[in-house]
């Protein structure tokens, strides 16, 4: 059985199975009510059930959100509908609602994905979870008060553990201590989310994505949303790397074309060996897009990796008739350590 939910404020509607929460039930259908622990103890999903009755998953909620219960609130992390709702909650609809946190995280677990990309999960406090739009980053706080920001690589949905690809740079810092030293169980401390990368998800426009090396991390949980919530726009996913063993993931986002009609892939080599035997698209990403693509005016683009591709990318999109309104970028900045490790000077400011 399913039970039908109205937001009278924002006019959004959904649908809630039985034994599935009020929370979990929106932000599968891409509704934004807030979050932040998942498990009751927080609070921060609290919010009134203006018509309508809701029982709890448990049977009893934790200690620290008995008062707001109290109060009259509902724990919409724990609700469970018992009919039709109408609800009163403060919707989360774009970057500057979310509430950016400094955590502590367990690296959970690490899988090298080419010679030089490193996926690495990250857990959260039990008590704990980041509520962030997909494309959003995070920065990581190194020991000396140094930062290095990375793209969060999965969905919003599925956030029990937080995936991340690092690169390995020589900025004889990060890079080579994540390549060499970081083991499994690893503590640290990260601030997120950031950034106003994210899929709009208003928008009627198809939608192309394009993505230089590890700047396909943010398009990846785009992705995993855009199907979740079943967004049914035309999306067309540009992939750059220098060689075939620089190409990662292509097995998982190929199956996705065959499961999801509205997804085209295009993967692009800029310098592939003899030994890859390639024979698909050649040289930089962005041209190929043009190529394809000669009116971006009626499209929606996203873009992220290297800043050159970045600068590149919008330079040639906007030639071809892309308003400045409709694309979206990240460009992936080194750090001073990696510039400096690479014999270049930063210009000051």
């Amino acid at each position: 059985m399913s039970y039908h939910v109205t937001v009278p404020s924002s006019g959004h509607e959904f649908t809630v199975e039985e034994n599935e929460t009020v929370l979990d039930a929106a932000l599968r259908q891409g509704i934004g009510l807030p979050y932040g622990c998942r498990n009751g103890a927080c609070g921060n999903c609290a919010g009134e059930v203006i018509s309508g009755q809701v029982k709890y998953k448990d049977g009893a909620l934790k200690a620290g959100a008995k008062e707001l219960y109290e109060q009259g609130k509902a724990l919409f992390c724990q609700s469970l509908a018992c009919s039709d709702l109408e609800i009163a909650v403060t919707e989360i609809t774009k970057s500057e609602d979310v509430e950016v946190k400094t955590l502590p995280c367990r690296v959970e677990k690490m899988e090298l994905l080419t010679h030089d990309i490193m996926k690495i999960e990250l857990k959260l406090p039990e008590t704990e979870r980041m509520q962030f739009f997909a494309g959003q980053y995070l920065e990581i706080i190194l020991k000396d008060g140094k930062r290095r920001a990375f793209s969060i690589a999965n969905a919003p949905h599925d956030d029990d553990l937080i995936e991340l690809h690092i690169r390995h740079v020589p900025d004889g810092h990060f890079g080579d201590y994540v390549f060499e030293e970081m083991k499994e169980k690893t503590l640290l401390k990260i601030e997120g989310p950031l950034g106003s990368y994210y899929l709009r998800e208003e928008s009627n426009r198809p939608v192309i994505l394009v993505g230089g090396g590890t700047g396909f991390a943010p398009l990846k949980g785009m992705l995993e949303h855009a199907f979740k919530i079943g967004f049914d726009q035309d999306i067309h996913l540009f992939c750059g790397a220098r060689s075939r063993r620089d190409l990662y993931m292509d097995e998982i986002v190929t199956s996705w074309t065959e499961q999801h009609k509205n997804l085209k892939y295009t993967p692009v080599l800029s310098e592939p060996e003899d030994s890859d035997g390639w024979q698909g698209k050649t040289g930089y990403v962005h041209d190929a897009v043009v190529d394809e693509y000669p009116d971006l005016s009626g499209y929606d683009v996203y873009l992220s990796g290297p800043p050159a591709m970045v600068k590149s990318g919008m330079a040639a999109f906007y030639a071809k008739g892309l308003p400045e309104t409709q694309i979206f970028s990240d460009s992936f900045e080194y750090s001073d350590d990696a510039l400096k490790a690479m014999g270049i000077q930063k210009p000051v400011a």
